[in-house]
């Protein structure tokens, strides 16, 4: 059971532990007992790799990156009441990087989520993650910015990631990102390796959202439009006098044969500026869009045909 945070303040024998040690001590005491450390084997035995975990539920289910586990043949989890259980793989969406373990035991502690959506620039926040190997390593800093995006290992853009300068090494990946009131807000995923603090979480928001889509249907629904695009610049002058919301579109460079965007209309050289009535200014706000709900359902289409605006209908379908 861990001690309120006014009394950690004092619990020294004589000593007083200052507000910001104590806001550490007490995220720490509430988080680290649900962070694991993952080890990742290959099929012939060898390990794969190594990371961290942080289970979320009382029965045993994990957060985690993809790129931790992803093509491992077997998993296990290391806990800091030194227990070695068995994990495996819920579901795993590298699009995002975040991945869902279920550990094979009882009795395990669990961490209490907060909302990355409430969090503020200068907020002080605890990474906490096996770097190096290293079981329960604890580093602490502030968050740097909000609503940042990171390039997925899949070239797709993991939006809403939460910039931190609390220090993460290799290991770290995977890992709680704490509040000081001791709720994880993200999950640790990346650091800039040749600058200084400048390192990444995705927000538990996505995550929670990710991880529900796996544990219900193993795998995020996503759609497609059957076509490769670019993103490019518009004309100043195109853009006033269509009143554009965005100075860049996504030119459609090819398409599929018979795919949906060949069906509802759309040619080469075109350049989609709208998509079901949001603004697209490039190619990532088409994969921000083309979620799985769109799949199946006429979606309107604005784009760009020779300085003229042409509105067409096209029905996405289901990305395998």
């Amino acid at each position: 059971m861990t001690m309120p945070l006014d009394d950690t303040l004092s619990r020294t024998a004589g000593d007083t532990i200052d507000p910001y040690s104590a806001q550490v001590i007490h995220a720490f005491e509430e988080a680290g007992p649900a962070v694991i450390h993952i080890v990742a084997m290959r099929a012939d035995g060898r390990p794969q790799g190594q990371g961290s975990g942080v289970i979320y539920t009382p029965d045993g289910y994990a957060l985690t990156n993809s790129h931790v586990v992803s093509d491992a043949a077997r998993l296990s989890a290391s806990l800091t009441d030194g227990r070695v259980l068995p994990a495996s793989l819920v579901g795993n969406d590298p699009e995002t990087d975040i991945a869902v373990l279920r550990l094979g035991g009882t009795g395990l502690q669990y961490a209490e989520l907060g909302s990355s959506a409430a969090l503020r620039v200068g907020q002080l926040v605890v990474a906490i993650g096996n770097p190096l190997g290293f079981q329960c390593t604890v580093t602490a800093g502030i968050v740097s910015a909000l609503g940042r995006t990171l390039r997925a290992p899949s070239g797709r853009l993991i939006e809403s990631v939460i910039q931190t300068d609390a220090p993460l090494n290799p290991g770290n990946s995977g890992g709680a990102l704490v509040s000081g009131g001791g709720r994880v807000v993200g999950i640790n995923t990346a650091m800039i390796a040749p600058a200084q603090g400048i390192c990444f979480a995705i927000g538990i928001d996505t995550a929670i959202d990710v991880a529900t889509r796996l544990m219900r249907d193993g795998r995020v629904r996503r759609s497609r439009l059957g076509l490769s695009g670019q993103t490019v610049p518009i004309q100043t002058r195109v853009v006033r006098h269509h009143a554009l919301p965005r100075m860049s579109g996504v030119l459609v460079a090819s398409l599929e044969p018979d795919g949906p965007a060949a069906r509802a209309g759309l040619e080469t050289g075109d350049v989609i500026v709208r998509l079901d009535g949001e603004a697209v200014g490039g190619v990532d706000d088409l994969h921000r869009l083309l979620t799985g709900e769109r799949a199946g359902r006429e979606l309107a289409v604005t784009a760009l045909r020779r300085a003229a605006l042409i509105d067409l209908g096209v029905t996405p379908v289901e990305a395998r």
